[in-house]
């Protein structure tokens, strides 16, 4: 597979980037090193490499799955007067 300097322009336009000429050059160029290096990575003779489940064939030691905290949530919500039905009141971010 190639990408060429079309392609690039045409995935900057989605992705609503503005790149000019120099830029797009030196995308392509760390593109096709991308592309080179994963199929470089395909002809790999991997045959006789057996698949590993997990790296560690070790049992995990796993903690109990268990409630340690209080709900402490209106205590804290006394703590401010913007609340509103359980909820805290922000002034808006996006207008």
């Amino acid at each position: 597979m190639t990408i060429t300097l079309d392609d690039v322009n045409k995935v900057a336009k989605l992705a609503s980037l503005k790149i000019n000429a120099e830029e797009a050059a030196h995308y392509l160029e760390n593109l096709q090193g991308i592309l080179k290096l994963a199929n470089q990575m395909e002809t790999v003779a991997t045959e006789s490499i057996q698949a590993v489940a997990h790296c560690f064939d070790v049992p995990q030691c796993l903690r109990s799955d268990e409630v340690t905290e209080t709900n402490q949530r209106d205590r804290l919500q006394q703590l401010t007067e913007q609340v509103q039905s359980g909820l805290y009141c922000v002034p808006p971010v996006i207008e």
